[in-house]
């Protein structure tokens, strides 16, 4: 299967595809994610779509079951189905998702319903808080379980970055700072706006893009440090509550 390089050139026949089986109940796509910017590796690096449909479209999601498995194939993930009023009302449970939505998407076709959304500071605070404890104990957990193998170790670093590159985003908007595109200078922004050490969460990165490959004694060191990190980060966090 050869490599889709450019995201952009499969936008006429991926809307010609979802038009002819929702017609009027499409109502929009958007990509979203690392093929927006300069992120994006070829190969790599996930295609990610968000398909919009009106009310009857979302209850007839089977028309697409032979899209999806074509697309699939090409190396496309299957898209995010959703409406504009599931949306609308999910930004109270869900600001984390949506800010990073929004801050990482291109309209292909139709309405972009992700342009004005506004996320309410304090329940991005509380998300923020969950995700950054809850995360704490998962990756006690799953560093546990490696048992300091290089292997296992670096399939968890690639796992865990994504989730802590949207918190520092999510963070940054909170306090008021500019985001950056590229994820090594969100680290670094984020490791001056909240005075943390970048060092841990670099070298996960350096991990994650084959840039770095630990021995089982740096790799558990690196794990160990990040984790120290996301201690501190709890603590932050709570304190942004008063």
């Amino acid at each position: 299967m050869a490599k889709i390089s450019d995201p952009k050139t499969i936008f006429p026949d991926f809307i010609s595809d979802y038009q002819e089986i929702f017609k009027a109940d499409l109502l929009g796509i958007i990509l979203y994610g690392s093929a927006t910017g300069p992120d994006f590796i070829p190969g790599k690096s996930d295609i990610n779509f968000m398909i919009v449909l009106g009310e009857e479209g979302i209850d007839h999601l089977e028309r697409a079951f032979h899209v999806v498995e074509k697309w699939r194939k090409k190396g496309v993930a299957i898209p995010l189905f959703l409406t504009e009023s599931y949306v609308e009302t999910s930004l109270d449970v869900y600001p984390i998702e949506y800010l990073n939505f929004q801050r990482n998407h291109q309209l292909v076709f139709g309405k972009d319903i992700l342009k004005d959304l506004v996320v309410d500071p304090e329940f991005l605070r509380l998300q923020c808080e969950r995700e950054v404890k809850g995360k704490l104990l998962l990756l006690r957990e799953a560093f546990l379980e490696t048992s300091g193998k290089p292997g296992p170790l670096k399939t968890l670093a690639k796992e865990a970055l994504p989730a802590v590159i949207a918190l520092f985003e999510a963070l940054l908007y909170l306090k008021g700072e500019a985001l950056p595109q590229p994820k090594k200078e969100v680290i670094s922004a984020a490791s001056r706006a909240l005075e943390i050490d970048a060092a841990p969460f670099e070298s996960l990165l350096q991990v994650r893009e084959g840039e770095l490959k630990p021995d089982r004694e740096k790799g558990v060191a690196v794990f160990k440090a990040c984790l120290g990190e996301m201690r501190k980060l709890a603590k932050i966090v709570d304190a942004l509550g008063g």
